[in-house]
Parts: C-alpha cells; structure tokens; sequence
C-alpha cells in the first residue's frame, strides 16, 4: 500500500510518498480501507519534532473508512462497517489498524470527512467546552485560535450552551468566517492587545472561561483574560512556544489551569457515548464539521505546510 513517511522529523518535506508494509490485524483490532484522514494539530507537531517509533514512521492520529478486516477477539464491528478510527500514528496511508475500542460505527448522512475529523477534534472541543470547562448557560468563553479546527468546534458546543462567545484569530476576514458558527465578538490577535480587548468587552471583568489550544506565551494570557473564579482549559502546543508560566496570577482570583487530553479517558464509557452522540448530532445537522480544504495523501507535505500558514479555517483532509 502507498503511505505519506518520513525517515527522520522536520519541516513538511520530509515526507516521502512510497510503498509500504499492510498493516496486521490485531486480535483486538480492525483494519480499515481508508477514505479520509483528519491531520490533527499534534500530526504537524509530531512531524517536526515528535517520536518516532519505526523509520520510516506514517504519522496520524485520525482516519475513516471502511473496515476490510476484523481480529479474532472483536465483537462488534464486522467487514463493511463504515468506522471512523483513533490510533496513536498510521492514519496517513491507504490502510490502517486500529483497535475495536477506537473505532466508531458511522451514521448514514455523515460523510467520511466528517467522521475523520471526530475522534480527536470534536472530542478535544467537547471536553473542553463541557467536562472540564463547565459552560453554563449566560457565562462568556473566550476560544483561542478559533479559526482552528477545535476552535471552530468549541465555538458552536459554546454557544449551544447558551454562552457569550468571544474568539481570537490571525486576521478580521479569518474572524468574518467564524461568526457563522456562532462567534459574537473576534479579536485579532495580531492587531490588538488580546487581554485589554477582552478587558473592554467584559467590562473590566474579564471571561469565565478560556479554552486554549495554542500554549506558550499565549497560554499566559489567557490566564489574564480569565475573570474571578474563571477557568482556563490548556491542551495543546499549537504556537510550539515553550516557556514558563507564571500562576501567581491565579490564586489572587481564585482562578483554575486544567489541563485536558482526550486520550487519558478515550476508552471510557463516558467518552465512548460522548463521541456516539457527536457523530449523531452532526447526521442530525446539529453540528457542522467545516472542511477548509482536501488534499490527496500524495501531496501530505503540501497539506501540512497549509496548515503552518495558518490560513485554514477548519480542517485539512487528506483523501488517499
């Protein structure tokens, strides 16, 4: 089978194009035929600096498909089943193995795109918004990099709760495009000082929650722009700045910093109904998965330099 590999980290052209050994089925696996493939922000972040657990390494976290094999020891899922799947790498390739337990049946109406885009994205936005944020109705959040693919999910799942939805991106056309998911107030970050911006729009109050995928010296400002007993929700490296954080700020407001990682719950029975009722609410309409722009598997490189622009809006699919 073709695979997107690369044989050591780097920038996107690191990626070579080339046959590859077919994934084996697991006794607890299935193996898919892969139709679509999100590539997820720790994709990009694994590709230029991550682990590598074989040479060549296929990188990914998220792909959908149809299943073509089951292990012995699977239950539920037979040959046929359309699936999106989570695994720890291998999503870009033409096949894939996952595990049963990481594989979700998916609803007729949802396309492949969709489904690829559900596991990690939507999941990590619904955490966010609803587990560990605790969103109630009437509060305010503010979504950094809301552009992004968890961003543009975190902002429908905040204003279906009722919330008042501040969100920040790169440029005012980029922010134009967010209002449509349910974005009242942008701010451009590149324009405007982000914690003074949210000063004026709060009031003096600032939000009561902050969900930040970015980290860094950004994460730090989320913690100013928190108000009394805000909560700040950090998971993610996306700006790849590493530096300390000075938490001083918090107990003098009674703030919180939680950390969230899907994958620390994903086989519970709580995260496995959460990521079944999102798959249903999109087949129901109730949630829209923007795809920014498709790439076929063979042009990776191009597609994960598209993403460091930073000039999507959604996702970025690969289709093999």
């Amino acid at each position: 089978m073709k695979a997107a590999v690369y044989y050591q980290t780097g920038p996107p052209d690191v990626f070579k194009y080339e046959d590859v050994p077919e994934p084996k089925c697991g006794r607890h696996e299935v193996v898919i035929d892969v139709k679509a493939i999100s590539i997820e922000g720790g994709d990009v972040l694994n590709r230029a600096g991550g682990p590598m657990p074989a040479v060549p390494h296929c990188v990914g976290y998220d792909a959908a498909g149809i299943i073509i094999q089951v292990g012995e020891k699977v239950k539920n899922r037979r040959v046929g089943q359309r699936v999106t799947t989570l695994n720890a790498f291998g999503s870009h390739a033409e096949k894939r193995a996952a595990q049963e337990i990481t594989t979700w049946i998916i609803p007729d109406g949802v396309s492949f795109e969709e489904a690829a885009c559900v596991p990690v994205t939507i999941g990590t936005a619904h955490e966010c918004i609803h587990e560990f944020g605790r969103l109630k109705k009437g509060e305010t959040v503010l979504i950094q990099a809301g552009a992004g693919g968890v961003g543009l999910m975190a902002i429908q799942f905040a204003k279906r709760a009722g919330a008042r939805v501040l969100a920040t991106a790169s440029s005012d056309a980029r922010l134009e495009r967010l209002r449509e998911y349910g974005m009242d107030e942008g701010i451009n970050y590149r324009e405007k000082d982000l914690v003074a911006e949210v000063k004026r729009l709060t009031e003096g109050r600032g939000v009561d929650l902050v969900v930040d995928p970015v980290g860094g010296e950004v994460l730090q400002k989320s913690i100013e722009a928190a108000g009394p007993r805000g909560r700040i929700i950090t998971m993610g490296a996306a700006g790849r700045g590493a530096r300390e954080i000075d938490v001083g700020g918090l107990a003098v407001a009674n703030k919180s910093l939680t950390g969230v990682y899907l994958g620390a719950e994903i086989n519970t029975d709580r995260s496995q109904k959460m990521i079944i009722r999102i798959l249903d609410d999109i087949a129901a309409g109730l949630l829209k998965v923007p795809v920014d722009k498709k790439f076929p598997l063979s042009r990776a490189a191009e597609a994960h330099a598209y993403i460091e622009s930073r000039q999507a809006v959604g996702r970025v699919v690969l289709i093999p």
